[in-house]
């Protein structure tokens, strides 16, 4: 190595070696990039690995959206109830504005901060499709709210085997409950993640996410009431095919004996519910992988 204390000739130069070493490792490729990225924005989802404060609205909704599972199994272990006074598949719609709250505030850290600060640009520039960027986004915000979807149904069903309720009932209810809850996740995070796709403001993101889902979850269940006083309860059944939550509360009273205002009748209208939930799921993701392309060539 030459010594940097040498003397140089006038108009010459010196070369020193400061011992870098280039990167001799694997160099892996757009898959463990998606991993990682599906990872971190779980995290990121919670406010791990980032500040105080971005972990205290996360951690507090879903505390108190645990909180009605604990109170239950509170009261099975001391009273003895032979049933839970809440269904596995209502238990998500009692809590519906929790979660609503919850995804419309989580979606914007993962797809309006990249956008906003202009971090986008070096996620695509390396070998990573844009689709692929969105389709790991939309993955970590899935996985977020699966959990916070899923922790009361095993909660309350780990109460319902310790209070020696019917193994088989319990099961078979839970499992249903499992399945609504993911056409659920589906939907809400498709329609979250579209949205805060197209706003590098997070609180317009939130706002408007919340309008979508919460205020339009609110119309519709007003409509339904009313068609049902009226005693003109298909009107109330179409309605229910316009927000996710009805989609979601219609299922569920085709699928377990919980019964919502103006369930839908008949097979077809059951049917519909079902396809209509799905393609929305569906519509928002491709929208969303449209969406990022538009991004990656701009």
């Amino acid at each position: 190595m030459t010594d940097p204390t040498s003397a140089t000739p006038e108009g010459g130069s010196v070369i020193h070696d400061l011992g870098y070493r280039p990167y001799t490792g694997p160099r892996l490729g757009p898959a463990a990039i998606a991993r990682a990225l599906v990872v971190t924005g779980f995290r990121n989802a919670f406010g791990l690995g980032r500040s105080g404060k971005s972990k205290v609205l996360p951690f507090v909704l879903l505390g108190i959206n645990l909180m009605p599972a604990l109170v239950i199994g509170g009261v099975m272990v001391f009273v003895g109830l032979k049933r839970l006074p809440i269904g596995y598949a209502q238990y998500a719609s009692t809590t519906q504005v929790l979660l609503g709250i919850f995804v419309a505030s989580q979606a914007p850290v993962l797809f309006s901060r990249d956008l906003r600060h202009g971090t986008i640009s070096l996620y695509l520039a390396r070998p990573l499709p844009s689709s692929t960027y969105a389709l790991a986004r939309w993955s970590s915000l899935l996985g977020a709210t699966l959990v916070f979807l899923l922790l009361p149904i095993l909660l309350l069903y780990a109460v319902a085997l310790l209070g020696e309720l019917d193994v088989t009932d319990q099961t078979r209810d839970a499992a249903i409950a499992v399945g609504l809850a993911l056409l659920l996740a589906l939907a809400l995070t498709g329609v979250a993640g579209l949205v805060a796709s197209w706003s590098t403001r997070r609180g317009f993101a939130v706002v408007a996410t919340i309008a979508v889902l919460l205020i339009g979850n609110g119309i519709v269940t007003a409509i339904q009431g009313i068609s049902q006083e009226e005693g003109h309860p298909r009107a109330g059944e179409v309605a229910g095919l316009f927000s996710p939550y009805s989609l979601y509360r219609g299922l569920m009273s085709t699928w377990t004996d919980t019964h919502g205002p103006t369930p839908p009748t008949g097979t077809a209208m059951q049917a519909a519910y079902l396809v209509v939930l799905v393609a929305l799921s569906a519509a928002c993701v491709a929208a969303l992988v449209w969406r990022y392309r538009r991004v990656a060539t701009a």
